[in-house]
């Protein structure tokens, strides 16, 4: 079976990319640990990520964002020790802020599917990479993403974490023409 090349060498990312990678989510609890997620990713592999995502699920109240946007200096200080999770002080602060804001977010759009699905105009664009390395890392949707959480308050949310937030919830099908998950996907 061929897949995306960046799957192959772990069985965390065979599955994740088998299973996950560019499937089209509207479920804001998942929307919500994607954003989460690839913040905490910023200059680390996503491998890191993925073999501590359980082990965050636990330590984040499974990603419920209107419990995280209430967690307090005690609960900071219990992240922060918290060695199965990136215990990078920002990170964790940003993840807070960040809940607060999706939940403004849901407020003014009715969730947060209805807002982020409107970058591409709720539909998934469909590239046709051939190689891995055509992928961009940023592309005008994800900026314009970035620019708009951004001024809602979210942080670490840069063009770039945005347009591999885009590629993990499926806003965008970036599987290369080869791999056998690209023909099953919109």
């Amino acid at each position: 079976m061929k897949r995306c090349e960046w799957s192959e060498g772990h069985p965390l990312y065979i599955h994740y990319h088998d299973n996950e990678w560019g499937v089209p989510t509207h479920d804001d609890r998942t929307l919500f640990e994607f954003l989460i997620l690839e913040g905490a990713q910023a200059g680390l592999s996503w491998l890191t990520v993925l073999k501590k995502r359980e082990t965050y699920r636990k330590a984040y109240d499974n990603f419920d964002y209107t419990r995280i946007a209430r967690y307090d200096d005690k609960k900071v200080a219990k992240l922060l020790n918290d060695k199965g999770i990136i215990r990078n002080r920002l990170k964790v602060s940003a993840s807070i802020t960040n809940a607060r804001s999706f939940i403004d977010v849901v407020e003014e759009f009715g969730d947060f599917d209805s807002y982020i699905w409107r970058f591409v105009d709720g539909e998934p664009v469909r590239n046709k990479w051939r190689r891995v390395n055509q992928i961009p890392s940023s592309v005008p949707a994800s900026d314009a993403m970035s620019k708009d959480l951004k001024r809602r308050g979210f942080r670490f949310v840069g063009s770039t974490i945005c347009y591999a937030f885009m590629q993990a919830v499926g806003m965008v099908n970036d599987h290369v023409v080869s791999c056998f998950r690209y023909k099953d996907l919109p």
